[in-house]
C-alpha cells in the first residue's frame, strides 16, 4: 500500500457513516443534513476512485468505493425522508 495515511483518513471516515445511516433510517428523518454537503463528500469519493484508477492504483480504492457507497447510501436515505415521504398530518 502506497498511501498509509490516505488509508487512516478513509478509514476514520469510514467508521462515521454506519452510525450516520443508523441515525437517518431509524428516526426516518432528514432534519439537520445538508444534501448540498453530502453530494460535495459523494464528489470527493468519486474523485478519489477517478484518481486511483488513472494515476496510483492500489488497495485504497476499496475504501473511496466502501465510503462512497455509504454517501451515496445516506444521499438515497434523505432524499427518501425529505421528499419522497408523505408528512404525518398536524395533530389536533
Amino acid at each position: 500500500m502506497n498511501s498509509p495515511f490516505e488509508a487512516v483518513m478513509l478509514i476514520c471516515f469510514g467508521l462515521s457513516w454506519p452510525f450516520a445511516l443508523y441515525k437517518t433510517y431509524t428516526s426516518k428523518s432528514s432534519e439537520g443534513k445538508s444534501l448540498r454537503f453530502l453530494f460535495l463528500v459523494f464528489i470527493g469519493y468519486i474523485s478519489g476512485c477517478l484518481h486511483k484508477v488513472l494515476y496510483s492504483y492500489d488497495q485504497v480504492i476499496y475504501l473511496y468505493i466502501l465510503n462512497g457507497l455509504m454517501g451515496g447510501t445516506d444521499i438515497a436515505l434523505t432524499c427518501k425522508y425529505r421528499y419522497w415521504t408523505p408528512s404525518a398530518p398536524p395533530k389536533a
